[in-house]
């Protein structure tokens, strides 16, 4: 029988044969189907950890590694090794969980819920963890780990409480059904997929030292507070002068915000009118399909302020959180329009307005920014024109302003290249998954 006819073989009882849309070629013909099973079922232990009290000294100053909720992070949940601190434990309140055992985040707020990890050294665990130890003769706890890892909004879902603060439990944990192969073809899909999370590990740790080299040259490229000379400069301008305290309202043109107007619940398509939610710009980079479509003919005649490149787009209207985010357009979209909660920054003849848009978002302008919103609500505050254009910038010449752009943006385009090989790994192992586990809507 072929690989194709395996796939949409059926059971006796008319159910879907529980075997997977793509197999090792040594597995086609022999292993047969996979047998569905639980958690509870494979290991006969699985046990949420506790935390000792703090008044209790005999359990605290060890090195018994620690670990709570918090350091499950779902971008990277492989190879949790704990901490060796003065916090550690000479004793446990709870099982020593042993390494190679599957990690779910059973409480907390955000992503921590559902989140999987595998341990690669012993540690002890506080009760918002559950740990399925390892059992040699039922599963490969690095199958397993990719099994449920692959999960994760299902192990959202199945999450008490909402998406608040909610939780799973342990018996919803041993209760989890799970679809296993023999021990020789889940060892095989489970080093194929570790081979990809490596992959993805070094590309990952390529960004971040990428970003860190950025953050680094950037902390040399401009001046230190107090300071008005760069620590390093550019060669031709190694003799200039110092930087100028200048207003914003020398380098910028004009603030000119969209009108409010009413739209629909979906982004503009190509040909139709949008308008720009003031999530466009809440993370520094301009993301333009955070709009709405507006339909209405009426409404369409009142949108003004189109997208226009090389232009900032600043957020002078939000919540606390969020005002005075800002970003730079690089290229005009003349279908897309701003609210009256975005102001768009036009530069003057001389302006390097990416230099601008760089210190703008950078975390010291950020927050100096922010400090400038007003406002009784506590909920959305808001930033006067006037006190953005006296908003002060130390700034060089024109040209060494462009000098310094053009070399933080060639980094930003190597950065944008490896980010975006990092995003197709991800895709790929994801499509990978879900052709090597049979569906668990089959089960």
């Amino acid at each position: 029988m072929s690989n194709k006819a395996k796939n949409t073989a059926m059971k006796n009882d008319g159910k879907p044969a529980l075997t997977p849309k793509l197999r090792f070629p040594e597995f086609r013909d022999a292993a047969g189907e996979w047998k569905e099973t639980s958690v509870d079922e494979i290991s006969n232990t699985a046990i949420a950890g506790g935390t000792p009290s703090t008044s209790e000294k005999n359990f605290w100053g060890g090195e018994i590694r620690w670990m709570n909720s918090g350091e499950l992070n779902h971008k990277k949940v492989y190879e949790v090794q704990g901490r060796i601190t003065v916090d550690g434990l000479k004793n446990s309140s709870t099982k020593v969980v042993p390494p190679r055992c599957v990690l779910i985040g059973l409480a907390g707020q955000g992503k921590t819920r559902g989140t999987v990890a595998m341990n690669m050294v012993e540690l002890c665990t506080n009760q918002s963890i559950a740990a399925i130890f390892p059992n040699d003769l039922a599963f490969n706890s690095n199958f397993l780990y990719h099994n449920l890892d692959m999960r994760y909004e299902e192990l959202r879902r199945l999450s008490a409480g909402g998406e608040g603060r909610g939780g799973l439990n342990l018996q919803i944990i041993k209760s989890l059904r799970v679809i296993l192969p023999t021990l020789p073809e889940q060892q095989k899909i489970a080093d194929c997929l570790t081979s990809v999370d490596k992959l993805i590990t070094a590309q990952a740790r390529k960004v971040d030292a990428l970003k860190t080299h950025k953050k680094g040259l950037m902390q040399q490229l401009f001046p230190r507070e107090g300071e008005t000379r760069p620590r390093l400069r550019f060669p031709e301008f190694q003799g200039a002068g110092e930087w100028e305290d200048v207003p914003l309202s020398k380098l910028v043109g004009s603030l000119d915000a969209g009108v409010s107007v009413n739209s629909g619940d979906r982004s503009a398509t190509s040909g139709e009118i949008g308008v720009l939610k003031t999530s466009a710009v809440t993370n520094g980079i301009f993301e333009p399909q955070e709009n709405k479509v507006v339909f209405d003919e009426v409404e369409i005649g009142r949108v003004k302020e189109s997208v226009q490149a090389d232009t900032i787009i600043i957020s002078r209207m939000n919540t606390p959180a969020l005002v005075g985010a800002s970003a730079y357009v690089e290229s005009s979209l003349e279908n897309i329009f701003l609210p009256d909660r975005l102001w768009a920054a036009k530069s003057k003849p001389g302006t390097s307005m990416r230099f601008v848009a760089i210190i703008l978002g950078s975390n010291k302008g950020r927050a100096a920014l922010s400090k400038l919103a007003k406002g009784s609500s506590g909920s959305m505050k808001n930033i006067t024109k006037p006190d953005v254009l006296a908003f002060m910038i130390m700034a060089p010449s024109p040209t060494e302003q462009q000098r310094i752009t053009d070399c933080l943006t060639s980094l930003d385009d190597i950065i944008a290249v490896q980010t975006q090989k990092l995003g197709v790994l991800k895709t790929h192992k994801k499509g990978l998954m879900q052709q090597l586990f049979p569906s668990m809507e089959d089960a």
